[in-house]
């Protein structure tokens, strides 16, 4: 098992440098294949924590993996998978937060849903039990389908409680609050894969420009220091510092992928 793990990395880092020489389609769609498994183990961590299906984040995470591959220098000192990590998990919540507006259910369905519960609680105290649904669907003259759908409507629109259970042991009971991730925990993981994109995206810099960066915003030394630093003037410090910035921007703003995986 060692042997073919150490064969798959060996492959893959092969790919990445011919890639950054010679660019194609079929080595971006090799790299992919061999770097599939960072997809899909970021899509289950996200799944747990969206109602979005499974192969929808897996399609969506393998976007930021194509930036990733097409953006990596593999003369860095990163290794890829510290790298994209952060291009695919910043895919999925852009995907994720494009896509999660408040359910909206027809006016009427609305209506229909108060109008049904009145007349449950009429044929209750009229019958002496609880009607059955197709007594109530035929009160309000529409068909036991649509009387289904639109409680669910209705009733997918229910916040839930964090003390809702979800799980059983023999000890205790798991609740909604105990699987939601610590705010604190998620904020310093998504700040670390943040540095990590950025420090990715400054080792792309050319060595002047890197070097003016690292000084002035990552050292905080100010333009005439950075000058003295290595030997300009601070007019060109501040010419390299603009175009480096440039170019991080550039580097670092999501784009969307308009090439489709061939089969």
């Amino acid at each position: 098992m060692a042997a073919s793990e150490s064969s798959v990395q060996y492959d893959g880092m092969e790919l990445i440098h011919l890639y950054h020489q010679n660019p194609s389609i079929k080595l971006r769609n090799q790299l992919v294949e061999v770097h599939k498994g960072l997809v899909r183990k970021m899509a289950y961590k996200f799944i747990h924590q969206c109602n979005e299906p499974y192969e929808d984040l897996e399609q969506i995470g393998y976007l930021g993996l194509i930036r990733a591959i097409e953006r990596f220098n593999p003369h860095q000192r990163y290794a890829f998978s510290s790298f994209a990590i952060p291009y695919i998990r910043g895919e999925m919540l852009h995907f994720l937060r494009d896509n999660s507006t408040l359910l909206k259910i027809p006016r009427r369905w609305q209506e229909l849903y108060n109008a049904g519960q009145k007349i449950r609680k009429q044929l209750t105290l009229s019958l002496g039990l609880p009607p059955r649904e197709i007594d109530i669907a035929t009160q309000l003259n529409i068909s036991l389908q649509e009387w289904q759908e639109c409680k669910l409507a209705v009733q997918n629109r229910i916040p839930l409680s964090l003390d809702a259970t979800t799980g059983n042991y023999v000890d205790y009971q798991i609740t909604l609050g105990d699987i939601l991730p610590c705010p604190r925990t998620t904020l310093l993981q998504q700040q670390q894969e943040e540095r990590l994109q950025l420090q990715g995206a400054i080792s792309m810099l050319d060595d002047k420009r890197r070097m003016v960066v690292e000084l002035v915003l990552v050292k905080q030394l100010t333009r005439k220091d950075a000058a003295k630093k290595i030997g300009t003037s601070p007019m060109t410090v501040t010419r390299y510092l603009h175009k480096g910035v440039k170019d991080l921007i550039c580097y670092l703003q999501p784009q969307a992928e308009s090439e489709v995986l061939s089969a």
